[in-house]
């Protein structure tokens, strides 16, 4: 089988096995959908509908794929379970291929702007500091020259635990005290990352859900001043939600996405869920691409999304 070219034999064999909880849901309740059926019809196209819906690609997202297959099975008259599986993948990816980015960003590859600044956004909880810490790791393993920012100046603990990151990730890190202005951290990370010739620069901020104005003023300001001292930056807004709470994390996406520009989503938590078809339901609403999802605790754990390897292990028994 032929890989994109930012992913490997291993990383298909740890997307399959973190995949695994989704995939046996999917596939044991997609094979009691068509048993004894002969042919696809009305009742299997309802009981289609009540898989994915049930596997969390939303209500809206489960419909546009619906109606694709009825225009399949319409045109082509496929009738049994191993060529509706190959109709729901080409068309699960047709539908996210126009949301997500091709996904050849490997992290050896040479950077947008230097340094590559990313924001990265969320509540607590979500896997946010595991996420950055991930990133800093594959950067470093890459040969980049990291900068981490603990803009999460609320909780002292946030401090402390990317720091710990850090050390581990081999990657320096700006800070200040507990209640310093986050924008003031925002400011100093930039400022340093330019002087020190760094490669990228990550930018932990505080995941508080507090009132959406509230929120957008303080994500406003840290991009303002990070403007100031690199303009364009930040490159990148990096979401970071967990998959694991199926349709909370649409909730949480949304609040986000009106606080402020996110350019790219991060979906975390999926190898302890049967949640993963949220993966899915979120691009396809949003229309931002998912840029990497995360397989497991170890630092190797976080992947460069593609769209087709990901459809490709749901459905494959």
């Amino acid at each position: 089988m032929a890989f994109p070219l930012f992913f490997t034999k291993e990383n298909k064999e740890n997307l399959n096995k973190g995949l695994q909880k989704t995939r046996e849901n999917v596939f044991v309740r997609l094979s009691r959908a068509v048993i004894g059926k002969s042919r696809v019809d009305d009742e299997v196209l309802d009981n289609l509908e009540e898989v994915l819906v049930s596997s969390d690609v939303g209500v809206e997202t489960t419909l546009q794929i619906i109606e694709r297959v009825e225009e399949r099975v319409s045109r082509d008259k496929y009738l049994n379970i191993n060529e509706l599986n190959i109709i729901l993948k080409e068309e699960i990816v047709a539908l996210l291929q126009d949301n997500t980015e091709p996904g050849e960003n490997d992290f050896a590859a040479p950077l947008a702007s230097k340094p590559l600044v990313i924001m990265v956004v969320g509540v607590n909880g979500t896997g946010k500091t595991t996420t950055i810490a991930k990133l800093a790791y594959n950067y470093r393993n890459k040969g980049k020259k990291v900068l981490l920012g603990a803009a999460d100046t609320f909780r002292a603990a946030a401090i402390e635990q990317l720091q710990i990151w850090a050390d581990r990730a081999d990657a320096d890190l700006i800070k200040q005290q507990m209640g310093s202005d986050p924008a003031s951290v925002a400011y100093d990370t930039v400022k340093s990352a330019v002087a020190g010739n760094y490669d990228v620069a990550i930018i932990d901020t505080a995941g508080r859900l507090h009132n959406k104005i509230s929120l957008m003023n303080e994500l406003s300001k840290i991009r303002r001043v990070m403007d100031k001292v690199m303009p364009g930056a930040p490159q990148e807004v990096l979401l970071v939600l967990d998959g694991s709470t199926g349709q909370n994390a649409f909730e949480q996406a949304k609040q986000f996405t009106a606080a402020t520009k996110v350019t790219a989503l991060a979906i975390t938590k999926l190898d302890g869920t049967a949640k993963g078809g949220v993966v899915i339901g979120i691009s396809n609403l949003l229309k931002i691409p998912v840029k990497y999802i995360g397989i497991g605790e170890k630092m190797e754990d976080l992947q460069i999304f593609s769209r087709e390897e990901f459809v490709d292990s749901l459905f494959n028994a």
